[in-house]
């Protein structure tokens, strides 16, 4: 019996579901607040959030720390130009690139932002404590890595299968 409950799955229990629940219900507080106070997509939030963390960086760059897809970032960098929050000058060592970076508007929008980022992980966080809280953060690191080597496993392994 505990073998064929074994094989049963139960979405209330399945890992890959709850984490996509608990993830689409942060985002989604996370989206309504920023859009609510800042008129801010979480694309450009990210895109500025990249670059106040990293300083000047090509679009691909962003592309590669902020897991975002080109497309994506490339409409949120349009849009943070148009709204005057970063600046883009052309690559020195590379003339097909762009450099972006935070514009001095863009600055203080991440900094009067900043403080409802810290408020709503500090509410979400609030069931746990210091310790759960950095255990969670290490626990979901370890996670995307697994989730990353599982993915390059099989991508090998679709390659293999069709030499």
């Amino acid at each position: 019996m505990a073998r064929a409950e074994a094989r049963h799955l139960r979405l209330s229990s399945f890992m890959p579901y709850r984490l996509s629940v608990a993830a689409h219900a942060v985002l989604s507080l996370v989206t309504d607040a920023y859009q609510q106070e800042f008129g801010l997509p979480i694309p450009e939030w990210r895109v500025v959030a990249v670059l106040q963390e990293f300083g000047s960086l090509t679009q691909q760059q962003v592309v590669a720390r902020s897991t975002l897809d080109k497309q994506t970032v490339s409409r949120a960098v349009r849009g943070l130009l148009r709204k005057r929050l970063i600046q883009r000058q052309r690559s020195s060592s590379d003339g097909r690139a762009y450099n972006l970076r935070l514009s001095a508007a863009g600055e203080r929008l991440h900094a009067r932002l900043t403080p409802l980022a810290l408020e709503l992980e500090q509410r979400l966080l609030a069931g746990l404590t210091p310790t759960q809280a950095r255990q969670l953060i290490d626990q979901l690191v370890r996670l995307e890595q697994a989730a990353r080597a599982a993915a390059a496993a099989r991508a090998g392994g679709a390659v293999r299968r069709q030499d």
